[in-house]
């Protein structure tokens, strides 16, 4: 299915190198407020107290989080659990309180507005499960890095691997960058969107490396960057339908899934975005750099060799 066929190819890596640069610096920019500011991490990695209530008719959270807000709790994570009814509250860490001290208050301010809510129960998290989380979140980004690089690596060649991998790679220091910047919470949604972005960036960079294959067996007489250019305009059409449909989604949450899949949404927003130029001019003009060639993906039989024992007609003249 296409929206549109684009006649003559677009000579996208005659900017390769300006593509390149200008994802360098954007990287660059990323790792710096990475290291200068870091992620602005919620309960679930930094510890605090977990709270469940439960009102007699459907709760409003929006009052909900501003009523705790109001008492001076910065970064509060309200949704409901189960059901409409029932309410989860998170509330982070704070120095010279305990986490009974912390419910009790919150369940005074509640109860002054609705004296009918009831306290379900209530956790506190510590730190080191919070680190345990981290590290954790950390393993499984390395196993899907490594588990895509080996996926491709057999499919392809391993300079397809590493051009997708750098390029994935270059979209998640992006998001981590962009919610460093705007110390956004990172909370375990947020590592989810993260690892998705990972799986769903590079599914288009296989579908440029699959045309480019393709193209090297139909077109003969291109070279490596006629190639390239045409197996990314061909795919233009697939690349707006595909992206365009995930990211109209990705919207409906960002505006109306309100504060619980906000972040998550915007990571994904960020990733999507990025993630198109990735794929078409990082991931495309870093394979080039490294030199992919006709001989990479089509390899020819063998021939045998004179006087091969096997052959037979082996020793034969005319």
């Amino acid at each position: 299915m296409e929206f549109f066929k684009i006649r003559k190819d677009i000579p996208f890596m005659k900017h390769a190198l300006i593509f390149n640069a200008i994802s360098f610096v954007t990287f660059a920019l990323a790792v710096f407020f990475l290291f200068s500011r870091g992620l602005h991490l919620s309960v679930e990695f930094t510890g605090g107290t977990v709270m469940q209530v439960s009102y007699s008719q459907a709760a409003d959270l929006e009052k909900i989080r501003t009523k705790v807000t109001d008492m001076g709790f910065q970064d509060v994570q309200v949704q409901n659990f189960g059901n409409s009814r029932d309410v989860m509250i998170r509330l982070p860490a704070q120095k010279g309180v305990s986490s009974a001290q912390q419910s009790d208050k919150v369940m005074v301010a509640l109860k002054a507005a609705d004296p009918e809510v009831q306290l379900r129960r209530t956790e506190f998290v510590g730190p080191q499960v919070g680190e345990e989380l981290a590290a954790d979140g950390i393993k499984a980004l390395a196993m899907v890095v490594v588990g895509i690089m080996i996926y491709l690596a057999i499919r392809f060649e391993w300079k397809y691997a590493v051009a997708a991998i750098l390029a994935n790679l270059h979209d998640i220091v992006i998001i981590l960058g962009f919610f460093a910047f705007f110390q956004w919470e990172f909370s375990l949604a947020v590592l989810a969107a993260v690892l998705a972005v990972l799986g769903y960036s590079v599914n288009e960079s296989v579908v440029i490396f699959d045309r480019i294959r393709e193209n090297f067996r139909r077109y003969r007489k291109m070279n490596t960057v006629q190639v390239i250019d045409n197996a990314i305009t061909s795919t233009i059409s697939r690349t707006i339908i595909t992206h365009g449909s995930t990211q109209i989604m990705v919207l409906s949450m960002l505006l109306f899934g309100g504060q619980t899949l906000h972040y998550f949404a915007m990571a994904l927003t960020i990733g999507i975005l990025f993630g198109i130029y990735s794929s078409v001019f990082v991931a495309a003009a870093i394979a080039m750099w490294l030199g992919i060639k006709r001989e990479d993906l089509i390899k020819t039989p063998a021939t045998k060799k004179e006087g091969d024992p096997a052959d037979p007609n082996a020793g034969a003249s005319v």
